[in-house]
């Protein structure tokens, strides 16, 4: 467990006899959800928020996030009040229930929460492939959320709670719906983010899962705190001693048996063999399984957890191409050439007259290469209506004798 420094350091949570009751529709007072609540959360702590239903967690925690607001008492959010914009920004939160845009696949999902937090392209790009690897839903990524079982779309809650890599992580029932696989991997990441300093806070019915990854926890019953504390002093049952050792065969536990009880005045309760979690043996199950590459129609193995996540953010290959992609810096302008004075005052047309198609050009040239075909002769163009646009005199000079010419 890590210490807090409760002394130094301002908690992610403070609760003072935070109250929240809910009146009806002539504000007389119904249901007493939470109850003179005191709750302190301390940063890098992995806080176990547990109880039955009704208890008041959900409602906890929706006050926490300034979804509902308090009857009574104090509650600040690093320091701040729930309803401060700049909080929101620090937190990532993952509902009880999935609530998705089921047209949008897990992709476009991701993407739609990165721009609320106005990440840029590139950015949004890599955290959503290294978030799709992490909860295995890279292969089914281009499929609508809507045809995902519960089990799959709450991976990809999971990953919506973490695109913003937030300082405060509120996981309200995580591994709902989920299968062994995921409920183990779920644990593996908050025990993961937690070593790196993230703080956060874990509401579930699976009491096996707060025990494995919370290092306090608070247990309501009826809205009030009915106890609190770290894992090991909510835990630890004085009145027993569990001795382990390698497997002994029956003579051999016998003799220790007796040597204890006889010498030591103690009596033995039980000598039994030492059993594997049920989880420990599906998960060695699965595992072989995937050794062996049998396929699978639902979420894949699920890789390690996002770099960002991590604190690594490494460049994405659209920034290295942007970066060599930068156009190098103009050179000055030079200086415009001074005319000789013996030059007439024409207008130059070459840049005109290049403009000008050859008239003999058919649309079957179209979409291929044109045929090599001689420059026309300026004598050749008819100048009257450039002369007009460029306004010269002896340009309209030429013009008018072209066209005596012509009509000669």
């Amino acid at each position: 467990m890590r210490p807090a420094d409760s002394t130094t350091r301002t908690p992610v949570v403070l609760a003072q006899g935070l109250t929240k009751v809910f009146s009806d529709f002539w504000m007389r007072a119904q249901v007493r959800a939470v109850d003179n609540l005191d709750l302190r959360i301390e940063p890098g702590q992995i806080f176990g928020l547990i109880g039955p239903n009704g208890s008041g967690k959900s409602t906890t925690i929706k006050m926490i996030l300034g979804l509902l607001h308090k009857t009574s008492g104090r509650l600040t959010v690093f320091g701040k009040p729930p309803s401060d914009i700049a909080v929101k920004k620090r937190i990532g939160f993952l509902p009880e229930e999935s609530y998705l845009y089921q047209f949008l696949n897990s992709r476009e999902t991701l993407d739609f929460y990165a721009k609320l937090f106005g990440y840029p392209r590139a950015t949004r790009r890599r955290r959503i492939d290294e978030l799709l690897s992490m909860v295995g839903l890279d292969a089914v990524a281009h499929r609508p959320v809507g045809q995902f079982s519960k089990g799959m779309q709450r991976r990809v809650g999971i990953a919506q709670a973490l695109i913003n890599d937030p300082e405060f992580l509120i996981l309200d029932e995580p591994t709902s719906g989920l299968d062994p696989i995921g409920i183990r991997q779920v644990k593996d990441l908050i025990i993961d983010l937690g070593k790196r300093g993230k703080t956060i806070l874990l509401s579930s019915h699976l009491l096996s899962e707060v025990e494995d990854v919370c290092d306090s926890m608070t247990i309501l019953y009826g809205g009030k705190k009915r106890a609190e504390g770290t894992r090991d002093e909510l835990l630890t049952a004085g009145d027993r001693t569990v001795i382990e050792t390698e497997a002994l065969d029956q003579r051999q536990a016998e003799s220790i048996t007796r040597y204890i009880e006889e010498r030591e005045g103690r009596r033995i309760l039980r000598v039994a063999p030492a059993r594997q979690s049920l989880e420990s043996l599906f998960m060695s199950i699965v595992e072989r399984a995937q050794t062996e590459r049998i396929a699978t129609s639902g979420a894949g193995r699920g890789g390690p957890t996002a770099a960002f996540l991590r604190g690594v953010e490494a460049a994405s290959g659209e920034q290295v191409i942007a970066e060599l992609m930068k156009e190098p810096a103009q050179p000055q302008p030079a200086a415009a050439p001074v005319k000789s004075p013996a030059a007439p005052d024409r207008p130059d047309l070459s840049v005109v007259e290049s403009l000008v198609r050859d008239e003999s050009a058919t649309p079957s040239t179209v979409g291929r290469e044109a045929p090599s075909t001689p420059r026309p002769r300026s004598d050749e163009i008819d100048r009257s209506l450039l002369d007009s646009l460029l306004g010269s005199g002896e340009g309209r000079q030429d013009g008018d004798e072209n066209n005596a010419k012509r009509s000669g």
